[in-house]
């Protein structure tokens, strides 16, 4: 993992530089761009990134925690009393003493059940969890940059080809008016045609509001403020439109298994609830610690002596053993026991619910992406058809063979089956790339 967090930096360095050139010369933002800014601004992966280095901590803790402890002491008393005078038999004066203690105390865990070295291993492969749901955020961010780009693409698209449409009526509109004046058609043939440029000027309108609203979507993803100057590249998707796939859902779930970030981490969950477990039944054990104490002190009272000699002659090392045997407590160690096994079931059961959701999405992206293809391919070859109608309709119409009301009606099915193909086109695309996806293929375009 920390080979991965190495790459991320790299790649942030080089976005920053590329971003850099990018605001100097206003150029388009790519797919990987998007995702990279994306992946450093959202709240969500930061908020990860916030939960591996507490998770960091903890396992440096749990690494001292097998380390001896060592602590220091000093205390300086002060006392008065009154001292009972043998001649006399009467309590003289009230008198006043101080005295100096110094103590250096230290312990070392020697053994308690494994229950140190087993809290070790749960906070590292906590850690190792704590990478991959990281990994898991950053992957759900990528695919609904993906998703809310090609919708961007779609919508320019869109917007183009109604520009296209509202340019050859537009002709039309004129060749009309042309017969209109020469009396070669009526006046309802004219309205019908100037009608029909207006829901064209219409459905441009709506298409721009798309366009608009899909843009802020993206950026809005991204986390980057709302700019009327974004644009995105456009990519060649020729290639991805001729490759045909025949795509086995098992084989790409065993791929899958083997690389997706949210099977590793619950296969970690599991690692360390059965940890959790060895550590409460740890605490039925006897545990066995080694003590060390060093301690020195000065007392006024003795005299013969100054502060040095006394520091130095009193000195007194002490080591021992102690060993803590648990009899009864409470239920604490059972049921500690008890929560650990609930746990372990926990996560074999979210295990098998992450496999079985993820063999659940490849099945159904494998038959979305079938399905994609088959409608890509029956939209292009009624594209083709329609388009070939209107071609010729629209000769007749040039040449005065076919009224407004036919004319418009062949029209009609050509740009409906126009938005049909760019729909398919752009559901095709996305299917396959969600098969990479699923394959770990990185998602670009």
């Amino acid at each position: 993992m920390k080979t991965s967090q190495t790459t991320m930096i790299f790649m942030s360095l080089i976005f920053l530089l590329t971003t850099l050139g990018v605001q100097a010369q206003d150029e388009p933002w790519t797919l990987e761009a998007c995702i990279l800014y994306a992946l450093q601004e959202n709240i969500r992966v930061k908020q990860a990134d916030l939960t591996g280095q507490r998770n960091e901590l903890y396992s440096e803790q749990a690494r001292a925690a097998k380390l001896p402890s060592l602590s220091g002491s000093v205390s300086q008393n002060f006392n008065w009393n009154k001292s009972l005078q043998t001649a006399s038999g009467q309590y003289g004066s009230l008198e006043g003493a101080n005295s100096t203690s110094y103590g250096l105390n230290s312990s070392m865990l020697l053994f308690n059940g494994m229950k140190l070295n087993n809290q070790e291993k749960q906070a590292e492969l906590n850690l190792q969890s704590s990478y991959y749901y990281a990994e898991t955020i950053k992957e759900s961010i990528e695919l609904s940059i993906l998703q809310a780009f090609l919708q961007v693409l779609y919508a320019q698209e869109n917007v183009t080809n109604a520009q296209k449409q509202i340019e050859a009526t537009t002709e039309q509109l004129a060749l009309a008016e042309e017969r209109l004046n020469l009396g070669m058609i009526s006046q309802s043939d004219y309205l019908q045609i100037k009608s029909q440029l207006a829901a064209e000027k219409l459905t441009l309108a709506n298409a721009y509001s798309v366009q608009s609203i899909a843009k802020v979507s993206l950026m809005q993803l991204m986390e980057l403020p709302v700019d009327n100057g974004f644009e995105i590249a456009s990519p060649l998707l020729e290639s991805l439109l001729e490759k045909q796939v025949q795509p086995n859902a098992f084989e790409i779930y065993q791929q899958a298994l083997a690389i997706k970030p949210q099977i590793k981490m619950t296969e970690l969950d599991q690692q360390s609830a059965r940890l959790e477990e060895r550590i409460a039944k740890a605490s039925l054990l006897p545990s066995l610690s080694l003590n060390a104490n060093l301690g020195t002190n000065y007392s006024s009272l003795q005299s013969g002596f100054d502060y040095s000699s006394q520091l130095k002659n009193q000195i007194s090392p002490s080591v021992g053993l102690s060993l803590s045997i648990p009899i009864f407590q409470n239920k604490q160690a059972q049921t500690s026991i008890g929560l650990a096994k609930i746990s372990i079931t926990d996560a074999e059961l979210e295990a098998i619910n992450t496999r079985n959701e993820l063999r659940k999405e490849i099945e159904q992206a494998t038959v979305d992406a079938l399905s994609a293809q088959s409608e890509y391919k029956a939209s292009m070859e009624q594209f083709q058809a329609v388009r070939e109608s209107n071609e010729v309709a629209n000769e007749k119409y040039q040449i005065g063979l076919m009224n407004s009301v036919d004319y418009l009606f062949e029209k009609t099915n050509l740009i409906t089956a126009e938005s049909a193909l760019l729909q398919s086109k752009y559901q095709l695309i996305f299917t396959a790339k969600i098969l990479d996806f699923y394959k770990g293929i990185p998602l670009t375009l």
